[in-house]
């Protein structure tokens, strides 16, 4: 099979290439994504250049939204892999872009300095950006300058000052300390048990967490939930003893929700959108690429039919017209520019949170994921009379 067959490569001199290189085309696409808000704050006039999108009120969040929730899809990329050959060089630079961004939005004296004092908002972003430094301590701490360490440092400990809503933003004030952990600060295990706990008491069967005390049928599972309860435990969850013995507990049901995300895929690369916070469109699918990424796939999945569900969800989204506005920029939208489907919350910024479906990037380019013959994925496989495996719940 086939997927895509060419698309026309601007960035190569306008000559086609074959899409069965997935690879090459989540990089560009990636890549595309991330041009206009790296290369603006590494040179400190993102708050100059981005342009304002959704309701005005969110212009203070914003630019902390676009690096937080690049940064931490982008991650896995940046920190494996070579630096040479076309693919390393490419790497390299980003790396280096991603790590002038951070001194650019943490400095207090750079006109880029993003907002941390204002609102609960930053909470959020800052816990992304937290989350991208742990699947990226190499090129995301350890190579900054003990300037910028110190300033990164700062804004997390300043992030404390926000009182999370009895939430999945729990996670956030979990996850920014499990980062103070990581990069050897003072830490607060209280902040991060309770999250834990509160999210095994909001369980809800069968590979689902209930966003809080009511459930809600969404994709935060995707978003943040899920994904974050792995990061975190993958950081400090040799602490505690029970600590420890959530951990495959809180695998076995990442591994569940992955294999029922797979099944959402339409054989057209649709998904149903369901649910708040559509115009972060594929980062809905993290649990999929992260359990793809740690080459922890459940039995009935390959990763090659992994690969190309999700890239027939990424060309679906990504070459809609309107995904980019004339500059660039990513529009607000679930399948092009919707900006009637963008909450109070969404802004310019929010939307790069579509990042987190690139996360398999951090594979190397010979695992099975990227080097496997094409694979029809479940719904391909369903709607053409073909054998497909019975689900089974949890």
């Amino acid at each position: 099979m086939i997927l895509l067959k060419y698309i026309f490569d601007e960035k190569r001199g306008g000559r086609l290439i074959m899409v069965t290189d997935s690879r090459r085309y989540w990089i560009d696409t990636m890549s595309r994504i991330a041009e206009p808000v790296l290369n603006a704050l590494s040179e400190k006039r993102l708050k100059a250049s981005m342009p304002v999108k959704g309701d005005p009120s969110r212009i203070p969040y914003m630019h902390l939204e676009a690096l937080g929730r690049l940064l931490t899809g982008m991650a896995p990329w940046l920190e494996t892999g070579g630096r040479s050959g076309e693919e390393g060089e490419l790497r390299e630079r980003y790396a280096e872009l991603a790590r002038r961004a951070i001194d650019a939005g943490t400095d207090p004296d750079s006109p880029d300095c993003v907002n941390l004092t204002q609102g609960e908002q930053p909470l959020v972003d800052m816990a992304f950006l937290a989350q991208a430094i742990l699947r990226a301590p190499t090129e995301l701490w350890d190579k900054l300058d003990a300037r910028v360490k110190k300033n990164v440092a700062n804004a997390l400990y300043t992030l404390r000052r926000v009182r999370p809503f009895y939430s999945n933003w729990l996670l956030f004030a979990a996850t920014v300390e499990a980062c103070l952990f990581r990069i050897g600060e003072q830490w607060d295990p209280m902040r991060i048990d309770f999250a834990l706990k509160q999210h095994e008491k909001w369980y809800f069967g069968d590979g689902m967490y209930s966003d809080g005390e009511e459930f809600a049928w969404d994709y935060y599972n995707g978003f943040v939930i899920q994904p974050m309860l792995i990061d975190i435990l993958d950081t400090v969850g040799d602490q505690y003893q029970d600590w420890a013995a959530s951990r495959p507990v809180v695998l076995q049901r990442a591994k569940r929700y992955a294999a029922i995300q797979e099944r959402l895929i339409s054989p057209e690369g649709t998904f149903p959108p369901i649910g708040r916070s559509l115009a972060y469109r594929f980062g809905a699918f993290q649990p999929l690429s992260q359990m793809a990424l740690r080459e922890d796939l459940p039995e009935q999945l390959a990763p090659p039919q992994v690969r190309c569900a999700l890239t027939a969800v990424i060309k679906r989204m990504a070459e809609a017209p309107g995904f980019y506005d004339d500059r660039g920029w990513l529009s607000i939208g679930f399948c092009g520019d919707q900006p009637e489907i963008g909450e109070l919350y969404i802004s310019a910024g929010s939307v790069y949170l579509c990042s987190l479906v690139f996360l398999p990037l951090g594979l190397p380019a010979e695992s099975p994921f990227w080097r496997d013959p094409d694979q029809e994925w479940t719904s391909r496989k369903a709607w053409s009379g073909l054998s497909f495996p019975i689900d089974k719940s949890l």
